[in-house]
């Protein structure tokens, strides 16, 4: 949980420090790996299955995905604010509320949950909503709302500020939150690049389906790489999944309760993941899996997924490895410590743009619905 929870601070604040006091106080190096399971009735597959692993909230990722973590909350109506109401917040630790009270947390928000605007530099985020809403603004000009099924991939490149904040928007019933927040890195060639934000709108998202011989389906949001002729819209310009040589690959797998499927192979030389985040149990190269774990997959063979007697879910990370050396400090992902420095020192003089915004935790009205407003004032809407 370390990552996400712990370089979320107020960087306004941060930013007056000195730069050995602010690299003390940033300490958003990865968390330690999971450990494997042994000894719980899974064996590793010396052919298809390469690990298994437990999932917590943070989960294990490989090169050139540096995170991902998958939110889940059961929030409350909504008051005039979209905030929850005030007594419900008795108790929690306001700024840094990441253990879960009542089904859900505040995250850093004070008065609306959700992460007030902080910086980043050297990679992307691509944040995948399956339910609630998300209300972005930035450092650029930029702002949106995005909901169940969208998707927003930004490059963060030179240098960024944003706020991801989740309004709770229904006043008269509860507002349940779901997404998944991936960190792809970024060459070095494009750690300095513009930065940029494309939205992928549900109805732009590819749905593969597949029926197997007893009738059962598996369907495949396709956020990027190909399937079955299928192919999403193109990610931002500057990202390692522009060029199709590197087989990156984001997609979220629903199967039917039986269903059968065969993932198909990639590449050799792939890093490839599968996170198995709802369901009860799956059968993969013969080994029984139960929900909530991960597994590192060979990239060059078809693989049989069997699913058990509940519904289940799946995250696909999959892509070339970058294999350039990674150096993470909090907010910023760059390739030396001394460019680590370097972007706390721009970062402490320019702000990446400053913040024009009236709040650190801004969010839109009510009743606007989806949309974005580029840095360009371009207005980028869905095709319902």
């Amino acid at each position: 949980m370390k990552t996400r929870k712990e370089f979320l601070k107020k960087m306004i604040g941060l930013a007056s420090l000195s730069l050995p006091v602010l690299l003390f106080k940033l300490f958003g190096k990865k968390g330690k790996s999971d450990k494997e399971i042994t000894g719980q009735g899974i064996s590793m597959s010396k052919q298809m299955i390469k690990s298994v692993r437990r999932m917590g909230f943070q989960w294990e990722t490989i090169d050139p995905f540096l995170f991902c973590v998958h939110h889940e909350d059961f929030y409350p109506k909504g008051n005039s604010s979209m905030g929850p109401e005030k007594s419900t917040l008795a108790g929690r630790n306001i700024g840094q509320d990441f253990q879960v009270k009542d089904g859900w947390r505040m995250y850093h928000g004070e008065k609306i949950p959700g992460f007030p605007n902080h910086p980043h530099r050297g990679f992307e985020t691509v944040t995948v909503v399956q339910s609630g809403f998300v209300d972005h603004s930035d450092s650029m000009g930029a702002v949106g709302r995005y909901s169940a099924g969208d998707v927003q991939w930004m490059t963060a490149g030179a240098g960024v500020q944003h706020a991801e904040m989740f309004p709770l928007v229904n006043e008269d019933k509860s507002n349940k939150l779901e997404l998944f927040q991936i960190w792809l890195n970024l060459p070095k060639a494009n750690k300095f690049v513009k930065p940029h934000f494309t939205m992928l709108w549900n109805e732009s998202i590819p749905k593969y389906k597949s029926k197997d011989e007893n009738g059962k389906y598996t369907e495949v949001d396709i956020i990027a790489g190909k399937l079955g002729g299928l192919q999403p819209p193109p990610p931002p310009p500057d990202s390692w999944a522009t060029d199709p040589k590197n087989s990156l690959a984001i997609w979220v797998i629903k199967m039917e309760a039986g269903a059968k499927w065969i993932l198909p192979a990639s590449n050799a030389g792939v890093n490839r993941s599968l996170y198995f985040y709802r369901g009860q149990t799956v059968v993969i190269d013969e080994k029984e899996i139960p929900s909530y774990h991960s597994l590192e997959l060979v990239s060059e063979e078809d693989i049989l997924i069997q699913n058990g007697e509940a519904e289940s879910r799946f995250l696909l990370l999959q892509a070339k490895p970058i294999e350039e050396p990674v150096v993470q400090y909090g907010p910023f992902v760059m390739n030396t410590t001394q460019e680590i420095q370097e972007a706390f020192r721009d970062f402490q003089s320019t702000q990446f743009g400053g913040w024009s915004w009236q709040s650190s935790e801004p969010v839109h009205p009510r009743g606007k619905g989806r949309f974005a407003i580029h840095s360009d004032g371009r207005e980028d809407l869905p095709k319902v």
